[in-house]
């Protein structure tokens, strides 16, 4: 039987009005624009307005992203929604989503895997597509990160931002999908995590009051997972799809921090004009960085057909992961 080939059939993104800038930022905690920029890269952020959620800005992608692909809601056989953000623990975001979409026919399930979440949701997907699960997916990275955002905690509030992006996969004569790579260690569990809310801590009085809701991460050691793992996870998919580095058009890493995007370029000897670069613009958006990325690199005509794109995230779990495209 001749093995299926599954490719990106369309993208979206959607991200909210609000922008938060470093000098707001300057005038709500003890940073600097200054500060903020040399560091990280980020000079704003978009932060969902109140009535705003994570399927608010999951379903504008996913439908920007079904347009794109000219593939209606009903022609849908499965939506992954990767996020740490959802509406609500159940139903999952996935399902609500499926909803709003009409998309009747799909099977739909929320993943959660840190930042790189995108990056296993597009593997899971795939592998289902080249099973036999059905001819087309839809794949989300949602994240409303500023309602987990402890306002008063410098070293993570500046980082984040809110935003979603989507991919339409179908299956095609062409070879889209090349190789993806997933992994993890949880044994850096710690390093970056949301501890309370759920059944090891459940919500108390104590849990608010010490402000256990919010996002907390060790910066340091989570900089030092990522440089590391960003050239292994490169590396090791440019293997698996039987190419060389130097042949790959357009790298899309996690937009999380522009030292790292920096440092894992040069180990990986990618020139800086075949770096896709938005964290400035938006901050770090977790499972919604990579897709939104890769949207405006479509809509900017960065990416032509036949060109090759990697794509390579690291996250809470810890987790990491890429994914080899052929365009």
């Amino acid at each position: 039987m001749r093995e299926s080939k599954v490719k990106i059939l369309g993208t979206g993104s959607s991200v909210p009005e609000r922008v938060i800038t470093n000098f707001d930022l300057e005038k709500m905690v003890d940073t600097s624009d200054e500060w903020i920029t040399t560091r990280t890269g980020i000079k704003q952020r978009r932060i969902a307005g109140e009535g705003e959620s994570t399927s608010t800005f999951a379903l504008l992608a996913a439908q920007r992203a079904l347009q794109a692909a000219q593939v209606s809601p009903e022609e849908l056989d499965l939506i992954v929604v990767a996020t740490v953000t959802p509406d609500m623990l159940f139903p999952a975001t996935s399902c609500l989503l499926q909803r709003e979409l009409k998309a009747s026919k799909a099977a739909s399930c929320d993943l959660e895997a840190g930042c790189t979440g995108f990056v296993y949701a597009l593997s899971l997907a795939e592998k289902y597509l080249r099973g036999g699960g059905g001819e087309k997916a839809l794949v989300v990275g949602a994240e409303t990160l500023s309602k987990i955002l402890d306002w008063q905690d410098r070293s993570t509030c500046v980082l984040f931002g809110d935003g979603a992006g989507a991919a339409v996969l179908g299956l095609s004569e062409e070879e889209g999908i090349l190789a993806t790579y997933l992994g993890s260690d949880g044994g850096g569990a710690h390093l970056l995590e949301l501890p309370a809310g759920c059944s090891r801590m459940p919500a108390s009085l104590d849990t608010v009051n010490n402000r256990l809701h919010y996002i907390k991460m060790n910066g340091n050691e989570v900089f030092k997972f990522a440089v590391k793992i960003m050239e292994e996870a490169s590396l090791e998919v440019i293997k698996r799809g039987n190419v060389e580095i130097d042949e790959v058009s357009l790298f899309i890493p996690h937009q999380a921090n522009i030292r790292i995007i920096n440092s894992a370029a040069k180990r990986l000897s990618i020139p800086e004009e075949k770096v896709f670069v938005n964290v400035h613009k938006y901050g770090n958006t977790s499972s919604a960085s990579i897709p939104l990325a890769l949207d405006e690199a479509c809509r900017e005509g960065k990416i032509k057909r036949g060109d090759l794109v990697l794509l390579v995230g690291f996250g809470a779990g810890l987790t990491w992961g890429s994914a080899l495209i052929r365009w």
